[in-house]
């Protein structure tokens, strides 16, 4: 059996930013807009005045400190509280595949792969631009590979569950380079009127090859292990879809943007992930010695930290734990591949990691990885 490993990675990062204070700004200003509106009715005791944002809450609920967004004007204006994004004509790339393509190419070129070389492409994403064609069938003309491509959704998990599906791939023979991509324009289905939200994400787009081993280049990662767990959960939700087109009454409610119930998340995702980690490292003979470094899903900070102790037995430093989550907010399934790509480059052959994922399903997945020679 043909034996997967990662090859190289990939990151495209939009030009613009948004810092907490000119987010809280856009915030506060649409939050006095709205009491004022509704001041009768506040007044009354029919609705509750709106509450202000701050840089301390943020900070403090989640670590964040800036995300980059492709339409920082849309979002600031208190008018408006969303990214702007013009559509395009269907003879043009879309903005997710050109996002996606971006990422692409960087791993190709640091592993020195031609499109020819490509035999699959998978666009593992929370959220794609359309329902069909797939996404990545648009990336994979994109870039002339030829094979087969397909999407996949479990939201902040979907770059794990398409590690294990590419490497699944090629221990079957049905791919010897499988293309990877993860474009995320959080940004898109973020509410930002909602204190409790406003600040979570950001968008990025990550890529992963994975390839056949006796193919790979030099200073590949050998895959030790990878385990994927779901378990339903209402805790994390999206309900906008293309069914909502039947219920016109139901479009622009709340519940199409993401929502979550944030303390429950926390209580119930942290347990789970830590022990599902310990699990697979039980399986593998690993020691939490063996790991030099753990790339978690860039959520929260107080997650991060806790999961990270729960494993390593004690607090994890920064080299042990890197976060990316401070200037890119929450980048759902890039997260923990943009902490592998940024974080990775001083591993010799033999180190060993973890690249995490988790969220809404809820969904978790584990890839072990060793750097080879």
């Amino acid at each position: 059996m043909t034996r997967p490993v990662i090859s190289s990675s990939g990151l495209f990062t939009p030009s613009e930013s948004i810092s907490n204070a000119e987010l809280v700004a856009s915030l506060n200003a649409w939050t006095d807009n709205w009491n004022a509106e509704h001041a009768d009715e506040i007044k009354a005791g029919t609705l509750e005045a709106k509450q202000h944002s701050s840089v301390e809450f943020i900070e403090k609920a989640s670590g964040i400190k800036s995300r980059y967004v492709i339409d920082r004007v849309g979002v600031l204006d208190p008018k408006i509280m969303a990214p702007r994004i013009p559509e395009r004509p269907n003879e043009q790339i879309s903005l997710l595949a050109e996002i996606a393509v971006a990422a692409a190419r960087e791993a190709m070129n640091r592993a020195g792969r031609e499109p020819k070389d490509i035999g699959a492409v998978i666009c593992a994403a929370s959220n794609m631009q359309r329902a069909y064609p797939a996404m990545a069938v648009e990336v994979q003309d994109a870039i002339g590979a030829q094979g087969f491509a397909f999407d996949m959704n479990v939201a902040c998990s979907s770059a794990t569950f398409g590690i294990q599906t590419g490497a699944d791939f090629v221990r079957a023979g049905h791919a010897k380079s499988v293309l990877m991509v993860n474009p995320e324009i959080c940004s898109g289905h973020l509410n930002f009127t909602d204190r409790d939200s406003h600040f979570i994400f950001g968008d990025v787009a990550t890529a992963v090859l994975i390839e056949a081993e006796e193919i790979a280049p030099k200073g590949a990662w050998s895959i030790l292990g990878t385990h994927l767990k779901t378990q339903f959960s209402n805790n994390i939700r999206n309900n906008f879809g293309f069914l909502n087109r039947t219920a016109p009454e139901g479009i622009g409610k709340a519940d199409k943007l993401f929502v979550q119930e944030g303390r429950k998340v926390f209580k119930e995702v942290v347990p789970m992930v830590s022990q599902m980690i310990l699990g697979e490292m039980d399986r593998l003979g690993l020691a939490a010695t063996d790991l030099k470094r753990l790339w978690l899903h860039q959520a929260n900070a107080g997650m991060n930290r806790l999961i990270a102790e729960k494993v390593l037995g004690h607090e994890a430093s920064e080299d042990e734990s890197p976060t990316v989550l401070d200037t890119y907010a929450n980048t759902s399934s890039a997260g923990s591949i943009i902490a592998f790509h940024k974080h990775s480059s001083d591993f010799k052959p033999g180190d060993k990691g973890l690249i995490c994922s988790f969220g809404a399903g809820y969904s978790a997945g584990t890839v072990f990885v060793e750097k080879r020679a």
